[in-house]
């Protein structure tokens, strides 16, 4: 993206280990420009979500960002967890400091709907947790519709799921919610674990996490261990997938993934299929393409992306960088 103006985008978050490196992508790289972090219950609940959101923009300095608290549960009522990944915090396994940034007065849809009526150009939305956040946005706000760039989700899978045989976890989080958006017509991107599943984060970027130095790389360094040992435990994979930050990814470096143009829909009633998305890759339904679907990443240009990050934010320690004037939110 050499030579383009930054991109706008607001990230909808969960943190969660995975969220946590989006955060930093998405906040150290020039390509795009931080509007704000806003939480949605998925992870962990609400208000643990939203802690980690505010101790990790405090461990990387991020004092200029806004963070703003969104939904507690389902557009249908319901609450999904993931403490089996995530641990009891949501981010168990590093040692980030308190919070020094005070969380929003508004909710996450209102601060969000603000900054797409202020901008100047249309609007990024990132999503990494359960859509109920962008879905609410959408229904109670269609004015601002034109306003959104597109919406790139981390969610879904063409095939098998990590929630449910065939439900991948932000999508089972929130079905409803994921049907809106997928009905929206705004442009989207859906890397799922087709792409996700690439992103293993293997013993060399343990060896180069630790070899950039400093508090910040060593707390992603234990993050992604805990986040390791609770997926060999869970899912029998040598090594964990770092899901969410391939959305951030996509956006500041589009041939990071291949994709493809297909309908995808999400199954809102079967008995062992809520949850999931079918993804019509061979046009069988006539159905018209909604949505652009990642299937193969660059793992290469991934990890150099991720990594690059980390050492960004290290060399600029939070202590060493006085709170900037924070946008309206």
């Amino acid at each position: 993206m050499e030579g383009q103006s930054p991109v706008p985008v607001v990230l909808d978050c969960d943190p969660g280990h995975d969220d946590m490196f989006a955060i930093l992508l998405a906040a150290a790289h020039p390509g795009i420009d931080l509007l704000a972090v806003t939480t949605v219950a998925g992870n962990g609940p609400l208000d643990k979500v939203t802690h980690n959101a505010l101790r990790i923009c405090t461990a990387a300095g991020l004092h200029d960002i806004p963070v703003a608290a969104g939904a507690d549960r389902a557009l249908d009522g319901g609450q999904d967890t993931a403490p089996r990944i995530h641990g009891d915090s949501a981010l168990d396994g590093t040692e980030l400091p308190e919070p020094a940034i005070p969380l929003a007065g508004d909710d996450a849809v209102t601060v969000t709907a603000r900054l797409l009526e202020a901008a100047a150009r249309p609007v990024t939305i990132a999503a990494t947790g359960p859509l109920t956040n962008v879905a609410t946005l959408l229904r109670s706000r269609p004015d601002l519709a034109p306003k959104i760039e597109r919406i790139v989700f981390m969610g879904g899978s063409t095939g098998r799921g990590n929630r449910t045989p065939l439900a991948e976890f932000n999508i089972w989080a929130d079905p409803e919610a994921a049907d809106i958006v997928l009905r929206s017509g705004l442009p989207l991107l859906m890397c799922g674990l087709d792409v996700t599943h690439q992103a293993l984060a293997g013993p060399e970027v343990f060896a180069r996490l630790r070899a950039i130095g400093g508090e910040l790389a060593e707390t992603c360094a234990a993050s992604l261990e805990f986040y390791g040992n609770a997926y060999r435990e869970v899912y029998g994979m040598p090594a964990p997938p770092l899901h969410d930050p391939v959305a951030i990814a996509a956006i500041v470096a589009p041939e990071v993934v291949r994709c493809v143009a297909a309908p995808v829909a999400v199954e809102l009633a079967g008995e062992h299929t809520r949850g999931a998305t079918v993804v019509d890759l061979h046009g069988v339904t006539g159905a018209r393409p909604n949505a652009q679907v990642a299937l193969e990443l660059d793992r290469a240009l991934f990890w150099d992306l991720v990594l690059d990050s980390v050492q960004t934010l290290a060399a600029r320690p939070s202590a060493d960088r006085p709170p900037a004037e924070r946008r309206s939110g």
